[in-house]
């Protein structure tokens, strides 16, 4: 059975499956990870109750008054096509509905995933430093 969880209080490494950021050829740490989890204005945890682990996560970061961000969504490759993606992104639009503006930048193979959210293709300008992909 899989549970929601809105807190990071109790978030350790511990508590993170292994196996997150799949494809990314500079991955965040572990420790990296929970300070991510940790400094977001807004997480929902998907966990695996039956071994305690989180297996997917979605982060937003809010300037509090009319813009949200959201950075990233992630769920383990080995629990993808169920629905866990589709339940964190429906619970975290509802934790942002009141504000004016709720934006994320993804690869055009997700852009079908978010329209079955009611967002829509937009044209956005984004930089990356690839050197720091793990973090700071």
């Amino acid at each position: 059975m899989i549970a929601y969880l809105d807190s990071v209080q109790n978030l350790t490494i511990d508590s993170l499956a292994a196996g997150f950021f799949d494809g990314w050829p500079d991955a965040p740490s572990r420790e990296t990870h929970v300070k991510i989890l940790k400094q977001s204005d807004f997480v929902i945890l998907a966990m695996d109750e039956s071994t305690e682990k989180v297996i997917g996560f979605i982060t937003a970061i809010t300037d509090g008054v009319l813009s949200a961000y959201i950075p990233l969504l992630e769920v383990l490759p080995q629990y993808r096509h169920q629905g866990i993606g589709n339940e964190l992104t429906r619970r975290m639009l509802d934790q942002l509905s009141d504000f004016y503006m709720i934006d994320l930048s993804c690869d055009p193979s997700l852009q079908t995933f978010y329209e079955q959210h009611n967002m829509c293709s937009a044209m956005a300008m984004v930089k990356r430093n690839y050197d720091r992909q793990s973090g700071l």
